[in-house]
């Protein structure tokens, strides 16, 4: 970081397998983010079972769907989530996003504990 900033095409990003590691690869401090690549039968996995909830860490997520057609899977139940499909989560429920398409889906997901001190701008 230089001058208070980072730029970084996501294509650089650190990667894990299918993760690219956006919050580490511009260090981010105040809330985690990072892009998934799904291909067709994938689903995020999260230690051995794909649906998790964030109730010990206290985090609320958003997943954003960039690209492809995913499917949100909450408490069980299947969402339809094409591309520009937000899903917002409270810490309890259990999610997962699963690729039940033929094509490539990347997935953006963003998250912070609800304590994490954000106020809200009064017009937004």
């Amino acid at each position: 970081m230089t001058g208070g900033f980072d730029i970084v095409h996501s294509n650089d990003f650190e990667r894990a397998g299918k993760w690219r590691l956006a919050r580490r690869s511009l260090g981010l401090r105040s809330f985690g983010m990072n892009v998934v690549d799904l291909q067709p039968g994938e689903h995020i996995a999260r230690r051995t079972h794909p649906e998790h909830h964030e109730r010990e860490r206290d985090h609320e997520e958003v997943f954003i769907v960039l690209s492809g057609t995913a499917t949100m899977v909450i408490d069980g139940a299947e969402h339809p989530a094409p591309a520009g499909t937000f899903a917002r989560f409270d810490p309890e429920p259990m999610r997962t996003v699963v690729n039940s398409s033929d094509e490539p889906t990347t997935v953006l997901i963003a998250s912070a504990p609800r304590s994490s001190g954000y106020e809200p701008l009064d017009w937004a």
